[in-house]
């Protein structure tokens, strides 16, 4: 009888972890902002694709929105305090929740994007606290902050990590000395480990995790150097420098068959590092400053790297083997790129939004419209989701049909 009441509490908590929701995760599965459009338009009206609706009253912020529970959760700004937003999927207001202080200096407004698992949000804040909050009730469960509780500072331009959930674990970058990565029980926030890394502060950066075939690890900019951990244990594995003018690093590295590519702007460009088999340390590959992007990510389709620079302006095509230099292109400002089904999107830091056929010849342009919609810098990251793209600007975030 024992054994059996055993077997049963085996198969109650399997079930469980079958039915539990996966985490959301910043630029979607992976963090690769590859997203599945099926029936999606060959091409976009003269007009640019219809806005199916728009809601103005966000409140000031950069963040993207994330998907969960059949509805939309964006956050915003107002009056300096933080909340997020939920809407159902036709674009209805439902409520907002007050999640805390949130950054009014050096271009006011929210940043990371929420991560949703379940009946939970994990928030952090530009001034670096996380908040883990009970969508039902409202209610902040548990929060951290990087000064208090970890002894790191801010960032010039405020924190900006979208944190990453990993089953019991909730991966946060505070960057101090001591605390410089931890991993935090997502339901209570106790501290599962923690790893001084290099020391170095934060860099805007939200992680990527890696699965490899021995480990499974966590990748990241701090400082001036490209770090890396195991997730089961906080083990510190390698660091890798890459500085630019400010240490500023915003973009998730990009992973493909047992190597990364990391890259930032103002001028320092992208290198690809080759992991080992057991993800402990890294050789570069090649390196080069063109498509030094500032913040708007990049992608590998097809053995080539697609993504725009930043002091390097426009749009660069390159080899993912070697590096080389397949084209680049002005015709696009520089900006964010995504891939709805088989073909690139693009937004740009003018406001200009662009469907792209990928290819190694040239910037194959098919449509392109304007994003007028909205106000400040057209710097947040557009989101597909059943057929339709997000794009937040501002206070504004505006549905396009762009499937048929």
């Amino acid at each position: 009888m024992k054994n059996q009441l055993s077997v049963l509490f085996i198969l109650f908590l399997f079930n469980l972890s079958c039915f539990a929701q996966q985490p959301t995760q910043w630029r979607e599965e992976n963090s690769e902002a590859k997203y599945p459009a099926p029936n999606l338009l060959a091409e976009w009206p003269a007009e640019g694709p219809e806005v199916l609706w728009h809601y103005d009253e966000l409140g000031d912020g950069f963040s993207s929105p994330a998907f969960a529970n059949g509805k939309i959760y964006c956050t915003g700004m107002e009056d300096e305090i933080g909340y997020l937003n939920i809407f159902s999927e036709d674009g209805t207001f439902l409520k907002k929740i007050k999640y805390g202080k949130e950054f009014d200096v050096s271009y006011p407004g929210s940043r990371p994007t929420p991560t949703i698992v379940d009946n939970l949000a994990y928030i952090s804040s530009g001034y670096g606290e996380l908040v883990c909050l009970d969508l039902n009730s409202g209610e902040i469960k548990w929060s951290k902050k990087i000064d208090d509780d970890f002894g790191s500072k801010n960032l010039r331009f405020g924190f900006t990590e979208s944190v990453v959930v990993d089953g019991e674990k909730v991966y946060f970058t505070p960057g101090g000395e001591e605390f410089n990565m931890v991993a935090l029980n997502r339901m209570n926030g106790d501290l599962i480990w923690k790893s001084a890394g290099k020391g170095k502060l934060s860099a805007y950066c939200t992680p990527k995790l890696v699965k490899l075939a021995q480990r499974q690890i966590l990748v990241t900019h701090t400082g001036d150097q490209i770090v890396a951990f195991d997730t089961k244990n906080g083990e510190f594995l390698w660091s890798y420098p890459h500085p630019n003018q400010y240490n500023i690093h915003p973009n998730t590295p990009i992973y493909e068959d047992g190597a990364l590519v990391c890259f930032s702007g103002y001028g320092q460009g992208c290198v690809k590092l080759s992991l080992s088999e057991d993800g402990s340390s890294v050789t570069k590959a090649w390196s080069t400053e063109k498509m030094d992007n500032q913040m708007g990510g990049a992608m590998i389709v097809d053995g080539y790297v697609y993504g725009s620079g930043h002091k390097s302006r426009g749009w660069y095509c390159l080899d993912y083997q070697t590096g080389e230099e397949k084209w680049n292109s002005t015709e696009i400002g520089n900006g964010v790129i995504i891939m709805a089904a088989d073909k690139f999107i693009l937004y740009s830091d003018r406001g200009q939004l662009a469907l792209v056929n990928p290819s190694t010849e040239k910037l194959d342009l098919i449509s392109e419209t304007k994003v007028e919609l909205g106000s400040a810098q057209h710097w947040a990251h557009p989101v597909v989701h059943n057929g339709i793209l997000y794009v937040r600007h501002g206070k504004s975030l505006i549905a396009y049909k762009i499937s048929v």
